[in-house]
């Protein structure tokens, strides 16, 4: 965000109006809103976002034992999703063994 809010402010101050815009309509709890955003920082590996929702979610009323709650049920829905889908691009493996199936990589 610091190259854009260099290069390009208009778009970040649209940025924070939308959280501004978030934050006036919000329909849950603040300590429902820091996991929800915790969970997302996790999945989306950004280390900031995941130490501020850490942060603010603790600010909020949570615990560390409900955070690391909320960090494992990621880790297990990542892990979950991952494997549906791996098996589903696996699924034809026999056909991929015999040379059957092609991948879109290859020249």
């Amino acid at each position: 965000m610091r190259m854009l809010a260099e290069f390009f402010p208009e778009f970040t101050e649209k940025l924070d109006e939308i959280d501004e815009l978030y934050k006036e309509k919000r329909k849950i709890d603040e300590k429902t809103y820091q996991f929800i955003c915790f969970a997302l920082s996790i999945k989306a590996r950004s280390k900031p976002c995941v130490l501020k929702h850490f942060k603010e979610a603790l600010e909020a009323g949570a615990t560390v034992e409900e955070l690391s709650y909320i960090f494992a049920l990621v880790m297990r829905e990542a892990a979950g999703a991952d494997d549906c889908w791996t098996h589903d691009v696996l699924g034809d493996w026999k056909e991929i063994i015999a040379g059957n199936v092609k991948c879109d990589c290859e020249k």
